[in-house]
């Protein structure tokens, strides 16, 4: 393990990737390495073992064995549109359980609100993880179309670009927590 000499963790990278591209992933239904290549990759053990599979390749003639392996090329279109199909529908499913979570917000010119300190994440020298990730406090002063807002800071001077909600920027102030 790398665990046991960290120093060596180059040595270990190469059986880690193999493991990676030749393991099924949920996502896709199928391995990194048949998605590239148009077949899975042979392992030693089955070499070995002298699979089925190794064994029905031992029978072919070299004629053979070009049409079957560009047949499989051809038909990896098909494999790459189908695992493509299957994520975009695993993030919808997962953009649909986030999405139950969200309540929309809306704000009316007066409300004062927190604004959010972009970019996310960033951290102020000597605050370290502590950083605010909010501030403010701002007046809506403006009200747009489709969840856009002008600011204003309490005494009243405008920002100069607009908040726009849907990217949840917003967030309403309460002074008692």
């Amino acid at each position: 393990m790398v665990i046991d000499s960290p120093e060596k963790w180059h040595e270990r990278l190469g059986n880690t990737l193999w493991a990676y591209i030749t393991s099924k992933k949920a996502e896709t239904g199928t391995t990194p390495y048949a998605l590239t290549f148009g077949q899975d990759a042979v392992l030693p053990m089955e070499i070995n073992v002298s699979s089925v599979r190794i064994q029905n390749q031992f029978g072919l003639h070299s004629e053979e064995y070009i049409k079957a392996m560009c047949q499989g090329i051809e038909d990896l279109d098909v494999v790459r549109i189908e695992a493509l199909n299957q994520i975009q529908e695993g993030k919808k499913a997962v953009a649909r359980t986030y999405n139950k979570k969200v309540k929309i917000k809306s704000f009316k010119e007066g409300d004062l609100v927190w604004k959010t300190v972009l970019p996310l994440g960033a951290q102020l020298r000597g605050f370290g993880k502590w950083s605010p990730t909010w501030e403010g406090h701002f007046i809506v002063s403006q009200v747009l179309n489709k969840g856009g807002y002008y600011l204003a800071d309490l005494e009243g001077n405008g920002q100069k670009h607009p908040i726009n909600l849907v990217s949840r920027c917003l967030h309403e102030w309460n002074p008692i927590g």
